[in-house]
């Protein structure tokens, strides 16, 4: 527990947008209102906060924003926070504007800044995880992500509908180059045939055995799921090996950044606001610094060191799931 009192509040949003986000941004401005505090937006993230790129903000300005996907704060990846420098330019940026804590909505990565901006500049900081990937450690869930899955399986059902007309196999790729959830998630709730993830040896004669075991029993298409690699396209790759090797025709198709997009699910704007609320109160009790989570199906807050880890565990219970529905 700390003692210092908290006036103002700066929100900003860092690292890749995910829906939901504007949910948080509208829970902390409108709690901290409702609490007697000032409430500033920091446009761009981090390399805003460095630039001065910081406004007031009231209810209004927040106002028919929880419909809305991405961040009407915007979001970017600074390497300029990186370095004590630009996080002392960060700091003397919220002196200037008399703004005495800051709440964070992004990943680990971004988290990670913050747990370094506290510990060089006292200034009170919590973090509000918000990535389409759920790959933040010490929560079960991260903002946007199930609005990605579900942007993720209505795409899939669709080129299902093409597959099964036309006798295809389809290769879709999906985002999570360093994590398996949305393949995963997506796999089970399509029925998918197999998974393809970018971080495993490809087991492309597994591949090949589970599509022609489903041709013998009369099944006219297949869908593999391909989580991303390094960059998008490792579906192509699954794809050449696959026709030149084992004689097997697929198609492509790459979903991208269209899952990152779009109004929020309800879970995404519950778990937000309540995220978002939460965040502003433990700040005003002297709870800091804190990330919140959802834990048990709960929105509760942990320490960030609990957070600030890779999530790249495949739960293989889901995986032999995928496996036995899919014969």
């Amino acid at each position: 527990m700390n003692n210092k009192p908290i006036h103002s509040v700066g929100v900003l949003c860092s690292g890749g947008d995910s829906p939901g986000m504007n949910c948080a941004i509208r829970a902390i401005v409108r709690t901290a209102l409702g609490l007697g505090l000032n409430a500033y937006g920091i446009q761009r993230g981090y390399q805003g906060l460095i630039e001065n790129q910081i406004r007031s903000m009231d209810a209004s300005s927040v106002g028919n924003i929880i419909q809305r996907g991405g961040t009407i704060l915007q979001t970017s990846r600074s390497k300029e926070f990186m370095t004590a420098e630009g996080r002392a330019k960060a700091a003397a940026n919220l002196k200037q504007h008399n703004i005495d804590s800051l709440i964070v909505i992004g990943g680990n990565g971004s988290f990670k800044g913050a747990m370094k901006f506290f510990e060089e500049h006292g200034i009170p900081v919590a973090g509000v995880p918000g990535t389409i990937d759920n790959d933040i450690s010490g929560t079960d869930y991260t903002i946007g992500f199930d609005t990605a899955v579900q942007v993720a399986i209505e795409a899939v059902d669709r080129i299902r509908d093409t597959a099964s007309s036309h006798d295809r196999t389809f290769l879709v790729e999906v985002m999570g180059r360093n994590s398996p959830e949305i393949a995963i998630h997506v796999a089970i709730c399509t029925g998918a045939e197999n998974i393809v993830f970018s971080k495993q040896e490809i087991q492309y004669d597994k591949i090949s055995e589970h599509i022609k075991r489903g041709m013998a029993r009369g099944k006219n298409s297949s869908i593999i799921i391909v989580t991303e690699g390094d960059r998008p396209g490792l579906a192509y790759q699954v794809q050449d090996t696959l026709k030149k090797d084992f004689k097997l025709d697929a198609h492509v198709c790459i979903l991208g950044h269209i899952q990152r997009g779009g109004a929020p699910s309800h879970m995404d704007r519950f778990i937000a606001s309540r995220m978002g609320y939460l965040a502003v109160k433990s700040l005003v009790d002297g709870n800091y610094p804190l990330v919140t989570v959802y834990r048990d199906g709960h929105v509760a807050t942990a320490p960030f060191v609990e957070c600030i880890q890779d999530k790249h565990s495949i739960d293989k219970s889901e995986l032999e799931l995928v496996r036995l529905l899919s014969i």
